[in-house]
C-alpha cells in the first residue's frame, strides 16, 4: 500500500478503453499491443484520452469537405475534446490489415500489424500531446514535431520489444552500416524529387 502524504492524492493509473467495432478479424494480441504502447509512454502525454475505437474503415463527415482528396484509406483519426466529450482515437482495421487486397499484401499487412499499430498510436498520441498539452509549438510546426515524436518513440519501443530476440543480436553489428545506407538512399530520393 502506498503512503499518502498530506494534501497529495495517490497516483491514479489511467486505463484507456479499447472498443472493437470492426467486423474484420484482428490478430489475437491487438489489445496487449495497445496496452504495451500506452505503458511505454508517460501518462502525462496521453492524459485525458478516453478510448481507442477500432472500426472497419473511417468514415468521418469532416473528411468529405477537404480541399485535398485523401488517397487510400485513413489508418487513424484523432478526435479532440468537444464540449464535455473527452478526446479519443479511431483506428481503421481495414487500412492496417488490407482485407480487400491480394494474398501477399494481406500477409505482409498481417505480419507487420503490431509495428504499424504501434506507429499509428504513437502518432495519434503525438497529435494529442502537441495539440492540447504543448502550447509552445506553433500550428505551422505541428506536423514535423508529431512525425519526429512518433519516429523517436517507435524506434525506442521496437528496440525495447526486440532486445532479447535472436534477430536483434544477429543484426546489431550491421546496424550502423544499414543506417548509413538508409540515410544515403533517403538523400538520393530527395535529390531525385527536386
Amino acid at each position: 500500500m502506498a503512503i499518502q502524504t498530506a494534501g497529495q492524492k495517490t497516483a491514479k493509473t489511467t486505463k484507456i478503453r479499447v472498443e472493437n467495432a470492426a467486423s474484420i478479424e484482428l490478430p489475437e494480441n491487438y489489445e496487449t499491443t495497445i496496452s504495451q504502447v500506452f505503458d511505454f509512454l508517460p501518462v502525462e502525454q496521453y492524459r485525458g484520452v478516453e478510448r481507442v475505437k477500432i472500426v472497419d474503415f473511417i468514415n468521418d463527415p469532416r473528411l468529405k469537405n477537404l480541399d485535398v482528396p485523401v488517397p487510400g484509406d485513413i489508418p487513424g483519426l484523432y478526435h479532440p475534446r468537444v464540449q464535455n466529450q473527452a478526446p479519443w482515437f479511431e483506428v481503421s482495421a481495414g487500412a492496417l490489415l488490407q482485407p480487400t487486397e491480394g494474398f501477399f499484401k494481406r500477409w505482409i499487412a498481417k505480419s507487420g500489424f503490431k509495428g504499424n499499430l504501434a506507429g499509428l498510436l504513437f502518432s495519434l498520441v503525438g497529435q494529442h500531446y502537441y495539440l492540447t498539452l504543448r502550447h509552445s509549438v506553433k500550428k505551422t510546426g505541428l506536423e514535423p514535431q508529431i512525425r519526429q515524436y512518433a519516429e523517436k518513440n517507435l524506434k525506442a519501443w521496437s528496440e525495447k520489444q526486440s532486445e532479447n530476440s535472436w534477430r536483434a543480436k544477429l543484426f546489431k553489428p550491421f546496424r550502423p552500416a544499414l543506417e548509413r545506407w538508409a540515410k544515403w538512399l533517403n538523400k538520393k530520393a530527395a535529390a531525385a524529387k527536386k
